[in-house]
């Protein structure tokens, strides 16, 4: 069984190819509330960073895959994991469909039940947790229709644009550990 591959899309590793891809990604600013960033990112440092994304997710603790469609073969969005903590069994994930034309058809849901059935089968993790902004109501419904939980609000805990917003703290359990 390929833990990575769906009906309509599949998820593949980094490759040197990605860096224009990453480029208008990273730089996007309309994607930086959900990924936590305030600057934008060279093609030198993404270079970088396509030439460590190789290394091992128990050395550095995040990975990061691209969703492509499968007969295209084209890369339409990323799906991260971030702050895996091998000894207490849990990750982080977040995922992003780029292009809104590829958006609400079932392959960001494929996506994350992909992704957590591959860290529940080979990574040994037992909770899979997302961070997501109160006001994201796609991606709370997404979560949720994955089989997440809401199990906390952290108040004001982002500033985005001037004001305060509270981030929902979602997980899944993997009971079966």
């Amino acid at each position: 069984m390929k833990t990575l591959f769906g009906a309509n899309i599949y998820l593949r590793a980094l490759e040197p190819t990605d860096l224009d891809f990453l480029f208008k990604v990273e730089n996007d600013e309309s994607l930086w509330e959900v990924s936590n960033t305030s600057t934008p990112f060279s093609k030198f440092i993404l270079s970088q960073y396509l030439e460590n994304s190789h290394r091992d997710i128990f050395d550095i603790k995040q990975l990061r895959l691209v969703i492509c469609k499968k007969e295209s073969k084209k890369p339409i969005g990323c799906i991260d994991l971030f702050e895996f903590e091998p000894k207490h069994h849990r990750i982080g994930i977040g995922l992003v469909i780029f292009s809104e034309e590829e958006k609400q058809k079932g392959y960001a849901l494929q996506s994350l039940e992909l992704l957590t059935g591959y860290v529940f089968q080979h990574l040994n993790v037992r909770t899979v947790f997302a961070n997501i902004t109160e006001s994201n109501l796609a991606s709370i419904q997404l979560f949720e229709k994955a089989g997440f939980s809401s199990v906390g609000v952290k108040k004001d805990w982002l500033f985005i644009q001037g004001a305060y917003k509270n981030e929902i703290l979602y997980q899944l359990i993997n009971n079966v550990h």
